[in-house]
């Protein structure tokens, strides 16, 4: 059974299609937010203090829970509207982080 707290969802993504990807960012939002989660913040320049980065736009969205997350990941409407983002964008990786456990 997946964790009931809190997660931080995180893609790393570079767009090559800025038509296609407003496609994609028209329909986000409500699908967001019909599924509990919430946009805290993207940076296309984050500045790195070690390591190598691929050019391109890094998004955090927060859930309530794992569970959440995959709800809205693997929802119909996400994954009809996912089509956009992959047609338009390189995917770098798409990660899911999980709160410390409690202490």
């Amino acid at each position: 059974m997946p964790d009931a707290s809190p997660v931080h969802f995180i893609a790393h993504f570079t767009v090559n299609d800025r038509d296609g990807y407003r496609k994609y960012e028209s329909g986000f939002f409500p699908i967001l937010k019909a599924h509990g989660g919430r946009f805290i913040t993207y940076d296309d320049a984050p500045m790195m203090l070690e390591g190598e980065r691929e050019a391109g736009r890094t998004v955090i969205i927060g859930f309530d829970s794992e569970e959440a997350c995959l709800a809205w990941w693997n929802s119909p409407e996400y994954r009809e509207l996912a089509v956009f983002r992959h047609a338009s964008t390189t995917t770098h990786s798409v990660s899911i982080i999980h709160a410390p456990p409690g202490r």
